[in-house]
């Protein structure tokens, strides 16, 4: 058991390391300025990411891994919280220890704990509402509902996908005889009264701005391609596949068919678990793409499942698949420290997502411009966080109106606008690649713009 905590201390701090040494992804620094501008609610998510981020800058200033600290913090206290969780419902067989190792040598994880975006504390508390269920269910005691619903708040804080952890626990409920049981109760109605009081703050958020988070993430194009659904299906399989690592993905796959099978309460509360977002994320292939990120709330579960095999398929299994998923995850990093594989550019996602952001920023700001601004959001942000001090960054548009920073007063001003689509900048005065060592990712076209009436300053850090 030493040894386990000692590596996942080591792990923790591998993370810490790469997390304030990795360039910050556009994403995160567009969480970043949510961090500046606390609200109970912005366009996109709730606000528990912004928070996260400005507790991190508190304690290690607004650098790299003062906004990514709570990653890897997180990932190691979730890590003892699955391992709880194994624990309290397969006990003396260390399946907590197993899950939590399974999970760590998971791509997703081993490179989701070093970022910070929603599906951080999601994901983390989402894993401390299954170790209070895993307490429920191994103590009797009622009480335990209490932290359940205090995680599932804390959860829908974080991302709404925290709702199919709720409707996940209420299936489990109405198809067992305990459960509906529990349900003639007060216990498990104070666990969703306490999650909708923990809520309350985004849902006044909302209702004071029209709804516009809940309307921007429950509308999506709703038209039926089946060639496409096809490629999205393909593409959210072969993902996860990918990012579980093809043993770990294998092994819990055998895991929930096994648990599925079985009448035990623990196994069938895994199983809906992982059973109903994996439905959800199914059901939106029909029209859209699933980001892979979305399927991290599935993976606890799945981890959990995959450690109540038979030991002996465990003591076959298990040492492979913790070197091969430490390994890619290990390579994962090489390549985004270093680039030592030779791959193009525009299939690397280290590339892809890190490469280039703070010399594009400084070459757009190069001019001096009265300011700066561009047509995307992500461009925006990646602008504001790396510019020069001194040049100002404007938002303009309605995603900007929903934070709360100050009026730009740039009315009349001329500045640049550095934007990848032509028709944003039809007559660039200026264009500027973005590069990952001497290859280009992209090319911004930067054109002179007179800013509008309405628009926001950007926070700087």
């Amino acid at each position: 058991m030493r040894l386990w905590f000692a590596a996942l201390l080591a792990l923790t701090l591998l993370r810490v390391i790469l997390a304030a040494t990795l360039p910050l992804a556009p994403d995160e620094t567009y969480y970043f300025l949510w961090s500046q501008h606390l609200q109970t609610g912005y366009l996109d998510h709730p606000p528990m990411v912004a928070y996260w981020i400005r507790a991190g800058t508190m304690l290690a200033g607004n650098t790299a891994l003062g906004i990514r600290l709570f990653g890897p913090i997180s990932g190691a206290l979730g890590s003892l919280l699955l391992w709880d969780a194994g624990e309290q419902l397969f006990p003396h067989r260390q399946a907590g220890l197993i899950a939590a190792a399974l999970l760590n040598a998971t791509l997703m994880i081993g490179v989701g704990a070093i970022i910070i975006t929603p599906d951080t504390p999601l994901l983390f508390f989402w894993t401390a509402g299954i170790a209070a269920l895993a307490r429920l269910i191994a103590s009797g005691n009622p009480r335990w509902w209490l932290a359940v619903g205090l995680a599932a708040g804390l959860a829908l804080l974080s991302k709404y996908t925290a709702a199919l952890f709720i409707a996940a626990a209420f299936i489990w409920l109405i198809t067992a005889p305990s459960g509906r049981a529990a349900l003639r109760t007060p216990w498990p109605w104070a666990a969703i009264a306490l999650a909708i009081l923990i809520f309350a703050p985004d849902i006044a958020w909302n209702a004071a701005h029209h709804w516009a988070s809940v309307i921007k993430q429950g509308s999506r194009e709703t038209r039926f391609d089946a060639g496409r659904s096809l490629q999205f299906l393909a593409e959210f399989l072969i993902g996860q596949f990918g990012l579980a690592t093809p043993i770990i993905f294998i092994l819990a796959a055998t895991g929930l068919w096994r648990l599925g099978d079985t009448p035990s309460q623990a196994g069938h509360l895994l199983v809906w678990l992982t059973i109903v977002p994996g439905v959800v994320f199914l059901e939106h292939v029909l029209s859209d793409r699933v980001q892979g990120n979305w399927a991290a709330v599935m993976y606890p579960s799945a981890c959990l499942a995959a450690a109540s095999l038979p030991m002996a398929t465990l003591r076959r299994w298990l040492k492979p698949a913790l070197a091969l998923g430490f390994s890619l995850t290990a390579l994962a990093y090489a390549q985004a420290l270093a680039s030592p594989i030779p791959i193009p550019a525009r299939f690397d996602p280290a590339a892809l997502q890190l490469g280039g952001w703070p010399a594009l920023a400084t070459a757009a700001a190069a001019a001096d411009p009265a300011f700066l601004t561009s047509d995307d959001y992500a461009t925006t942000s990646v602008l504001a966080f790396y510019a020069p001090a001194g040049i100002p960054v404007a938002g303009f548009g309605p995603r900007w109106t929903y934070l709360s920073a100050p009026p730009s007063h740039l009315a009349g001003a001329t500045g640049l606008l550095v934007s990848r689509h032509e028709d944003a900048c039809p007559n660039p005065v200026a264009l500027i690649p973005r590069r990952a060592g001497a290859e280009i990712i992209d090319i911004y076209r930067v054109c002179r713009i007179s800013a509008p009436d309405a628009g926001v300053l950007i926070p700087r850090p």
